[in-house]
């Protein structure tokens, strides 16, 4: 029975609370795109059984109804009808959205996460090593084990470990230029500009002192002439002035000139702005939290390690805990040992139970892969992977850490634990306290146990995630990609047919051939919607895999599909996350309808566009009606070029 677009249109129109409600209305190839004014008039049962609905998710302050291309199209005609509401542009719909966003701190977390999660995988990679390494050289210090350090193997696992924090600045500033719209080159220069080693490295101010000062007003005001190492805060701070500057210098530079005197006018001055005022002004509010910390230290009933346990990980988030160092220091050259390091230990572990309980909870895959050996990093003592990649983009599971740290942290305040030395935390940290290993692992236990309890009672996947991971491929799910999973699941947009005949399907690009598991997006990873390959491109042109006729081309370029010849229904999907950016980087050179040859160039595309802007270029190809096939077999793991068999379809 044909769809009756208008009652489609009327069913969802008075299920999200009526026209009153739209503060803007646009659609996609596949989705009603609408941004409401008050979330709580949404009859969500009833957007979910709306007439030709294959789907909705919430994401970026839109409410996102999927319906499949050729469709979509005629329900937003009757829908700004029915409404009498005025159509808008993508673009206008996105800007809605983001009014609708008010909460500072809530776009602040969403900044935080733009930045850290790209370099997630280096400090993973350094962190575990890190957190091995320090525990071996403990262990060889105090005669536990024999370890020879003179040799090539060690020595070169020793550079591993320290690389990703030694030029940590380096990394945040690249990432944070990005997330901020600047050019990420730029803010790798003024990451190495805070660690330059003309400065004074910052490690080593509390036992040498600051060597070299720099009046700026004499008599008034000078600087410490001291490196950044370990600082979050002042590197992301300096990328935004960074991007500020850049931007407005684009729009007043003549093209002629503005290739040398942008880029040079930018770093300048933001260098001078971060060195003389940004800089300076975070240590000394560092300084005064510090301060406070030692004062709550003495509390009784071990209430300001409770404190500071739960405060230990958001000091993480400005990388304030870097400097804590000065109080181990302190403390056993007064006492011998420290207690301090105790306190931040109960806090990684609570961290780290939080984390693994999203693992374990999460039924997006995608999630699932980046918080399981995030929280193993973090019970190793390095808690950056789990804060920024998980807990923190989710709120509650941070919440649920900090909780569990302070608890930890408390009791081990109480039983009187202390630690003869510093720098290893989280499971190695118990060699750090040998001499009291019982009320070490009294403590671990608190801290990871309660930690994990409230994550796991308190996480919930987001709408946009759903179950996907779970679901068969003819069922209409939310999903980070509902053009792909709306174009699969339409018979208008792909002629699907269950007779199909053995062929092989070639690379449509050049560049390195993988599993689609290996898909950093879980509808992709989970091959809910088909399995094939992916291809990671090395060249911006994309051709045929097989003869046939193209009955997919999004809106915004990113998706293109096609029916072969024999009989597979193929959709290659560029990049991830890709739509965002509204078709910039896509040329395509054929349309809907039209017959192609294997090997014809149907798309040019611009990678290097879709790498500044953060995005992953590698390319899905997915046949969508694979269950016709009794066998589909990748070709993966090594170069491929145009031609090049990739999938095996029999």
């Amino acid at each position: 029975m044909a769809l009756d677009y208008r009652q489609a249109a009327q069913e969802v129109l008075d299920a999200i609370g009526g026209p009153g409600n739209v503060v803007s209305a646009a659609h996609c190839a596949t989705r009603l795109r609408l941004v409401l004014a008050d979330d709580s008039k949404v009859d969500q049962a009833a957007v979910d059984n709306a007439t030709g609905a294959k789907g909705n998710f919430k994401a970026s302050g839109q409410l996102q109804v999927i319906y499949g291309t050729g469709t979509v199209n005629k329900v937003y005609d009757e829908f700004i009808a029915l409404g009498n509401i005025t159509a808008a542009t993508k673009a206008e719909v996105k800007e809605a959205a983001a009014q609708q966003q008010t909460n500072p701190f809530m776009r602040a977390i969403k900044l935080l996460g733009d930045v850290f999660v790209p370099i997630i995988p280096a400090i993973v990679a350094s962190g575990l090593l890190l957190g091995i390494m320090s525990a071996l050289s403990f262990m060889d210090a105090n005669g536990f084990i024999t370890l020879a350090t003179d040799n090539a193997w060690y020595q070169i696992l020793n550079l591993v470990s320290n690389t990703a924090f030694t030029f940590l600045q380096i990394l945040i500033g690249f990432s944070a230029a990005k997330a901020f719209g600047a050019n990420p080159y730029l803010g790798a220069v003024i990451g190495m500009l805070l660690i330059n080693p003309g400065l004074q490295n910052a490690n080593t101010v509390a036992t040498e002192g600051v060597q070299q000062t720099y009046a700026v007003i004499p008599g008034l005001y000078s600087i410490d002439w001291t490196g950044y190492q370990g600082h979050v805060i002042p590197i992301v701070i300096a990328c935004g002035i960074l991007a500020f500057i850049e931007k407005r210098l684009h729009k007043v530079v003549p093209e002629a000139f503005d290739l040398f005197v942008t880029p040079l006018v930018s770093v300048a001055v933001t260098a001078y702005v971060t060195m003389l005022a940004v800089g300076p002004v975070f240590v000394w509010a560092e300084n005064a939290i510090l301060g406070g910390i030692q004062f709550l230290l003495t509390l009784p009933l071990g209430l300001g390690s409770l404190i500071m346990g739960a405060l230990y990980a958001p000091t993480v988030v400005t990388g304030i805990h870097q400097m804590y160092t000065t109080i181990d220091l302190g403390q056993i050259a007064t006492y011998g040992v420290t207690y301090w390091l105790p306190l931040a230990s109960a806090a990684n572990i609570g961290q780290a139970g939080a984390a693994l309980a999203v693992a374990l909870k999460t039924k997006d895959v995608k999630v699932r892969s980046l918080a399981l050996p995030s929280s193993l990093s973090a019970f190793m003592g390095i808690t950056e992977p789990a804060i920024f990649g998980v807990n923190l983009r989710f709120f509650k599971p941070f919440v649920a850490g900090c909780i569990g740290g302070g608890l930890g942290a408390m009791v081990a305040s109480v039983m009187g634990l202390a630690a003869a030395g510093t720098g290893v935390t989280g499971i190695f940290g118990i060699l750090l306290c040998l001499n009291q290993p019982v009320q070490y692992v009294i403590m671990f236990a608190i801290s990871g146990i309660v930690a994990f309890a409230i994550s796991y009672a308190l996480y919930k996947d987001p709408e946009t995630a759903g179950e996907k991971d779970v679901q068969p491929a003819s069922t209409p799910v939310s999903t980070s990609s509902p053009e792909l999973a709306a174009a699969s699941a339409d018979p208008e947009a792909n002629g699907a047919e269950k007779t199909a005949k053995p062929e092989v399907l070639l690379a449509p690009l050049a560049g390195t051939a993988i599993k689609m598991t290996e898909v950093p997006d879980p509808v992709f990873a989970s091959e809910a919607i088909g399995t094939g390959a992916a291809v990671r491109p090395t060249v911006g042109k994309l051709y045929a895999p097989a003869a046939g006729t193209v009955t997919v081309l999004t809106e915004t370029g990113h998706a293109l599909g096609m029916t072969t010849s024999a009989g597979a229904e193929v959709l290659m999907h560029i990049g991830i996350d890709t739509v965002t950016l509204e078709g910039k980087p896509f040329t395509a050179h054929v349309a809907v309808g039209e017959h192609v040859e294997a090997g014809q160039l149907l798309m040019d595309i611009d990678l290097d566009a879709i790498r500044a802007a953060g995005l992953d270029p590698v390319t899905a190809v997915i046949v969508t009606n694979s269950d016709a096939y009794t066998k589909v077999t990748p070709h993966v793991d090594d170069a491929v070029r145009p031609g090049d068999p990739l999938v095996e379809l029999a």
